[in-house]
C-alpha cells in the first residue's frame, strides 16, 4: 500500500471512529445525534447473512400508502420543506405493461444491491455496504456531492437541503447530506422488521416479506423457491436484495 493510499484510509477511520460518539457537530447547523452502521459492540454482523424482501405487486394496492407513511413517521422525514426537495426513503410508483396493458402498484425504495454504484462512486467512503448486505451513507463523511444519486438507476436517494429541526436520535440526518432507505438496520440489528414491512402487516396485506435471503429455512428463501420473482433492472447485475413478485 503506498503513502497516499495509507494517509487516505487513516483519514477515513479517524472520521469514522469520531462518529461513534452521540451529538456530533459536523458543520453549522448540522448535528447528527449517531450513526446505525454496525451492531452493538461484540455482536458485528456478519457476511454469512444477506438481508432482503420480497414484495408481492399483487397485494399491493394503488391506493395503500401504509409503508410511505409508516417510513414517513419512523424516521422524522415530516420536515416542513418545499414539495420538490421532499425526502421520500420509499414511494409507491405504478408500472404499466405496453404490451398487455396491465398495470401495477409497487413501492420504489434503495433496493440493497450487491454490487451498488452509490458505493463504486463515492469519493470518500460515505456511501458503503454493510457484510449482512444493507447499503447505508455515513453522513459524517458525507461532502454532499451526489455522485451516488446521480449513480443510482433507482432513483432512490434524496438530499438535504434545509437545516432539519425534528430527527429521530435511531435515524441521524443532517443538513447537506445524501440520504435513503436504510432498511431500518437498527431495528434489524435489534431483531425486529423494518418500519414498512411491519406496517403492511398490520394492514392485513402481507404484501412485503423481509428475512435473510442466505438461510434456506427462512421463510423469504422458501418463499423465493416456490415463485417466480425479479429484479428491477435485471440487464445492470447489480444482483438487488429487494425482488418484486407477480410483475
Amino acid at each position: 500500500m503506498n503513502e497516499e493510499n495509507s494517509s487516505t484510509q487513516s483519514r477515513r477511520a479517524f472520521l469514522k471512529n469520531s462518529a461513534i460518539v452521540a451529538g456530533v457537530t459536523v458543520a453549522p447547523g448540522v448535528l447528527l445525534y449517531s450513526v446505525s452502521q454496525a451492531k452493538p459492540s461484540g455482536d458485528a454482523v456478519s457476511s454469512k447473512v444477506r438481508w432482503g424482501m420480497l414484495i408481492d405487486t399483487t397485494k399491493c394496492t394503488d391506493d395503500c400508502n401504509e409503508c410511505v407513511t409508516a417510513c414517513t413517521n419512523e424516521h422524522g422525514l415530516t420536515e416542513d420543506v418545499p414539495a420538490n426537495v421532499k425526502p421520500q426513503w420509499i414511494r409507491k410508483i405504478g408500472l404499466r405493461d405496453k404490451q398487455t396493458s396491465k398495470e401495477y402498484s409497487l413501492p420504489m425504495m434503495c433496493q440493497h444491491c450487491e454490487n451498488p454504484p452509490c458505493v463504486d462512486v463515492c469519493p470518500t467512503g460515505a456511501s458503503f455496504k454493510r457484510d449482512d448486505g444493507i447499503v447505508l451513507v455515513d453522513r459524517h463523511i458525507c461532502i454532499g456531492c451526489r455522485y451516488c444519486m446521480m449513480a443510482c438507476p433507482y432513483k432512490a436517494r434524496s438530499f438535504v437541503h434545509e437545516t432539519l429541526e425534528h430527527q429521530k436520535p435511531h435515524s441521524p440526518r443532517g443538513k447537506g447530506t445524501v440520504e435513503g432507505c436504510t432498511l431500518c438496520a437498527y431495528r434489524i440489528d435489534n431483531d425486529q422488521e423494518p418500519a414498512c414491512v411491519e406496517a403492511c402487516a398490520k394492514k392485513g396485506h402481507q404484501a412485503m416479506l423481509f428475512g435473510d435471503l442466505n438461510d434456506a429455512n427462512s421463510e423469504i428463501a422458501k418463499k423465493l423457491k416456490e415463485v417466480t420473482s425479479s429484479a428491477l433492472r435485471p440487464d445492470l447485475r447489480l444482483n438487488p436484495g429487494v425482488r418484486y413478485q407477480g410483475l
